[in-house]
Formats: C-alpha cells, sequence, structure tokens
C-alpha cells in the first residue's frame, strides 16, 4: 500500500485529573489514527472481457447474416435457372417441331415397304410429297380455305378428291390428325360428303350413299340450320379441337363458308 493511500486523522483526548485544578495545554495528548479508504475491488480483466464479449456477439450478427444472404442468394439461383431450364425445352420443342414439320414437307415421297429378303412378294406403297400415307391411302390436309365445291375442284387438280371415310379405323386416324392440325375450335375440314340433292339423303363424293351404321355425328347434328343460309346446311366438314367422344365430330353446314379440306387418293405401288 502507497503512501498516498493513508489518511491521517487527529484525535484529541483529554487526560482526567482528580485535583482541580484546571488542565493546562500541555495535558492534551494527540494520537496519530491512520485509515485507509474503502474502495472497490479493481477487475483487471474486466474491460477486456467486455470488449470480447461485445466482439463475439458482433461476429455471430455478421455469420447469421451472412448465412441468410447466401441462403437467399441460393434460392434465387436455383430459380433463375428452373425459369431458364424451362424456357430453353419450350425453345427447343418449338424448334424440333418447326423442323419436324419442314422435314414432311421436304420429303420427296412417303413410302412403306417390308423389309429387303424378308417378303418379295409384299406391296411397297408410298405417297407424294406433301401426302400422308395411312393404309392403302394417301392424304393431303389442305389448309386453305375454300367453299365444298372448290375445296373439291382442288382435290380432283391433285389428283384425288374429297376424303370418303369408310371404316371407324379410317375416322379414328382422322380425328386425331385434325386435332393436330387444328389451330382453334372453328378450324375444322371438308368431307366429301353432303345432302345437297335431297334433303337428308346424304352422299359421298363417289355416288355412294352414306352407311348409317358408319356415321359419326356429333351430338343433334345434321340440323340443317337456316340461320346462316336460307338454302340450309348441305356440306360436312369435321375436326374436334379437344378431341371427341366416340370419335362423333361431323358437323353439316352452309357448303359456301370457306374451310380447309382433306383430299385422299390411292397409295402408289412400286
Amino acid at each position: 500500500m502507497s503512501e498516498a493511500d493513508v489518511t491521517y486523522t487527529d484525535v484529541q483526548f483529554k487526560t482526567t485529573k482528580t485535583s482541580a485544578v484546571l488542565p493546562s495545554s500541555n495535558d492534551t495528548t494527540y494520537a496519530e489514527v491512520k485509515t485507509f479508504k474503502s474502495e472497490p475491488p479493481v477487475c483487471v480483466n474486466c474491460s477486456q472481457q467486455q470488449a470480447g464479449s461485445n466482439s463475439e456477439r458482433h461476429v455471430t450478427s455478421e455469420r447469421a447474416a451472412l448465412l441468410v444472404c447466401s441462403v437467399l442468394l441460393v434460392a434465387a439461383v436455383i430459380t433463375l435457372g428452373v425459369t431458364a431450364f424451362s424456357d430453353f425445352r419450350c425453345k427447343e420443342y418449338k424448334q424440333l417441331k418447326e423442323e419436324n414439320e419442314a422435314l414432311k414437307k421436304n420429303l420427296s415421297e412417303q413410302t412403306t415397304c417390308p423389309p429387303p429378303g424378308l417378303n418379295l412378294n409384299e406391296k411397297c406403297l408410298k405417297c407424294e410429297a406433301g401426302w400422308e400415307l395411312h393404309g392403302v391411302k394417301c392424304y393431303y390436309f389442305n389448309t386453305t380455305k375454300s367453299s365444298w365445291k372448290d375445296s373439291r375442284d382442288g382435290c380432283k387438280l391433285k389428283g384425288g378428291h374429297l376424303v370418303k371415310i369408310d371404316s371407324r379405323e379410317e375416322q379414328k386416324f382422322l380425328e386425331a390428325r385434325l386435332r393436330e392440325k387444328m389451330e382453334e375450335a372453328e378450324d375444322k375440314f371438308w368431307i366429301g360428303l353432303r345432302d345437297s340433292e335431297e334433303e337428308g339423303r346424304w352422299l359421298w363424293v363417289d355416288g355412294s350413299s352414306l352407311d348409317t351404321c358408319l356415321k359419326f355425328w356429333n351430338g343433334k347434328e345434321p340440323d340443317n340450320w337456316k340461320g346462316e343460309n336460307p338454302d340450309g346446311e348441305d356440306c360436312v366438314r369435321m375436326g374436334e379441337k379437344e378431341g371427341a367422344a366416340d370419335l362423333k365430330c361431323w358437323f353439316d353446314k352452309s357448303c359456301n363458308v370457306p374451310h380447309k379440306s382433306i383430299c385422299e387418293k390411292a397409295a402408289e405401288t412400286r
């Protein structure tokens, strides 16, 4: 303990005497008493510990903030990646579809032949460019819209005729192909069936009558509605963009309304 930490106090003591004589100034005794200051204990490392604790809390907060930022960044990268991948797949699908359509158009001919050497007597069937082979027939899906009569004449110029549907299997093939080709509900195709000569007597373009066991009228069709044309609806179009229940997608329509059409002709052999 240093000298500066000591406090000196003067205390006077008076001596008592039995004599009646008054005490003199020489009778006073002085005593020296040392007292010590009372101070709280000094902590040498307290400030360092407190600084260390504050530093640890600061570092922990920074780490937490960094972790949150990292998680958000990873989530953003994943979201961006998924979106970019989806866009890429869409573009890739569109490109493949366009290339496929272009390939079909550029084919000089379409053929179906048995593998060489398996059956030499088997016929090899083929279609001209732009026509699709199915069974023993070739089909041309004309996307130019015209009246029923003009569509019929256009098929003749191509060496065929408006399609005549002879079987359920043929109807199934055409219904599926039109779902792929139609752009909207009214984007239907003329077929070679009409009742222009006699109302209710449906004839194919080759003059044969419609088989009552092989018809695919949709709902309450044919209804011969005259709201669009006073002559009614004497020609048949087909197609349902969203698909038809039991393949029933025939509709009677005014023959003058422009529509796309389906031509057919027999496949060639070689």
